[in-house]
């Protein structure tokens, strides 16, 4: 056995070599290109997802330190309007309005002081001797003095340490007066130094002129990076976020959010590399590239394995074609039957329709007065009735005996299922009419495709509605169709309210030549044919019924497999 089928496979090299090279062609290149889409959008989406992130979170730090900064002020202004100067220049009283600050806020409030028009502190409560302190030439007292309130930058000052203040100006027998207040830097900057995002992500904060508000948790150059393109923009909305990716001086890719506070004074910057931001769509990056070699891989040896079956297969179908020849001669022998019951049929159907013709003739005649008198009119009338039914009776039967020797249509096809189901019942409409029945639908939507040759099934669902139809040609009645999906298989329900089928006869409805007709309406071969059609598409049809309550057939037609179409692919 091994022998031979190492001399099978040396006898088809190109066959198998091909044929190893179309499957793995036809399997890998689609699940590269769906993987490579995939991965695209992928990488947008989470790039977009991480942007998001980060603007709402720069932003909900933004409207917290902005409610810092104005709540502070808030404070400030508050004692200006309720204490007079004169009240607030009493050290005593200014410490205990720092006391109730602190109780209230913590150590927020380092100190307060309360500076003249000149510029002379005359009353100062806190840690520092800043009694009498002058500030006349300092930046922010110019600002202050001519601003009903102020929020300054960060300095040193007369104290050597990092603060910055918050003023509010009033006017005291008409004199500007000015109380300040020393935020303190460490709660400022805890504000921002809690901005953290992986392992690189911070922030901080600088002002217009580049200078830093806070202290950064890494080393930044703010006279460089895009640091200088963010303050140049002007502030268009009130919650507006600006982001960009940028390489820094060391080749690293960096993420910068940047958004503006204080009225656009100052800009909150976070900054984080691309590499920490994005590090989790990088591990499901070299999960996918590990997911996609091992499929790979699999196809390879899957269309090893396949190429070798096949190679096989062809080998063994050579020596079977000698057997293959006997059977079509056999074949061309049915061929004959089937074209000399063509032949008959053709030759049956002149003479029975020049009958019929002939009786249609005479009964004209009948009609003459000479003839309507005759003591055998009634005679003639029926037999002339007889003749054209079994005129009838002999084209049905020939119908059937070309059905059979006709080549019909059997391509398959993608097939839409309720399209072709309305189409046989506008068809059938005009008879329903007739016949004082009604069609009713309900079709289920979005049926998958049949791949199915449509020209038998049309045969079969167009016998099942006339049955349906002469089952209820005396009574009239209701004629329901319906369509679903049923687990691997569409089934379409054909039921009528008529007669019904006796119990007795239910198991032999698809025999051939077998009907519950009358005599000369049915020859027995249509739901024979129908129950070969099915059977040949891998399905299966069913029929109930009751007495005085109707009939259903039920018919299921297997939906399309994933398999079969990749092995269908595969021997192409």
């Amino acid at each position: 056995m091994d022998k031979s089928k190492e001399t099978k496979t040396t006898d088809y090299p190109a066959f198998f070599r091909k044929r190893i090279f179309i499957i793995i062609a036809v399997s890998i290149t689609p699940m590269i290109l769906v993987s490579g889409i995939i991965l695209y959008q992928f990488n947008r989406s989470y790039h977009e997802k991480v942007h998001a992130h980060l603007a709402e979170l720069v932003l909900k730090h933004k409207q917290n330190i902005d409610g810092f900064l104005v709540e502070k002020l808030g404070n400030i202004r508050v004692l200006a309007k309720t204490f007079s100067f004169e009240e607030l220049s009493d050290e005593s009283f200014l410490r205990d309005r720092l006391e109730m600050l602190q109780r209230g806020y913590g150590p927020v409030f380092v100190d307060l002081g309360v500076i003249n028009s000149q510029g002379l502190q005359v009353a100062y409560a806190g840690p520092f001797k800043l009694g009498k302190a002058l500030y006349s030439t300092a930046g922010w007292f110019e600002t202050a003095i001519k601003n009903e309130y102020v929020i300054s930058d960060v300095f040193l000052g007369l104290r050597g340490l990092p603060h910055f203040i918050v003023t509010v100006r009033d006017n005291w027998k008409g004199e500007s007066w000015i109380i300040r207040a020393t935020i303190d830097f460490v709660a400022f900057n805890n504000l921002v130094g809690n901005i953290r995002v992986g392992e690189t992500g911070f922030a901080f904060i600088m002002n217009r002129e580049g200078e830093l508000q806070t202290k950064p948790l890494f080393d930044v150059m703010p006279d460089k990076g895009p640091y200088l393109e963010f303050m140049k923009t002007k502030l268009k909305e009130k919650d507006d976020v600006q982001i960009v990716e940028r390489k820094d001086a060391f080749g690293n890719k960096n993420i910068y959010v940047a958004a503006f506070l204080k009225g656009g004074d100052w800009l909150l910057v976070y900054q984080q590399r691309a590499s920490d931001a994005f590090s989790d769509f990088r591990r499901a990056l070299r999960v996918a590239f590990a997911i996609i070699i091992l499929g790979g891989l699999a196809i390879t040896s899957m269309a090893y394995l396949l190429s070798t079956r096949m190679a096989y297969r062809v080998a063994r179908m050579d020596k079977e074609r000698q057997m293959m020849d006997e059977q079509i001669v056999e074949t061309g022998k049915l061929a004959s039957v089937g074209e000399l019951a063509a032949g008959i049929a053709h030759e049956i159907n002149n003479p029975v329709a020049i009958m019929v013709e002939e009786a249609g003739w005479i009964e004209d005649l009948l009609e003459e007065e000479d003839f309507k008198e005759g003591k055998n009119l009634d005679e003639f009338e029926r037999a002339l009735k007889q003749i054209r039914t079994q005129g009838k009776r002999c084209k049905d039967i020939t119908y059937k005996l070309l059905s059979f020797a006709r080549k019909t249509d059997s391509r398959i096809q993608e097939v839409h299922l309720n399209d072709m189901l309305e189409e046989l019942v506008a068809i059938s409409a005009q008879r329903a009419r007739y016949s004082n029945v009604t069609i009713n639908t309900n079709f289920q939507s979005n049926l998958p495709l049949l791949e199915v040759s449509q020209s038998e099934l049309q045969q079969v669902f167009l016998n099942l509605i006339n049955n349906a139809l002469d089952a209820m040609e005396k009574t009239g009645g209701k004629l329901e169709m319906s369509s679903k999906v049923e687990g691997d298989y569409v089934v379409v329900g054909v039921a009528d309210n008529g007669p019904g089928i006796a119990k007795a006869n239910l198991s032999r409805i698809f025999d051939p030549f077998f009907t519950t007709k009358q005599v000369g309406k049915g020859t027995g071969l249509g739901l024979s044919i129908c129950y070969g059609i099915i059977k040949k598409m891998g399905g299966e049809i069913e029929v109930r019924s009751t007495v005085d309550v109707g009939t259903t057939f039920y018919v299921r037609i297997p939906l399309a497999k994933e398999k079969e179409k990749e092995e269908v692919v595969a021997t192409t």
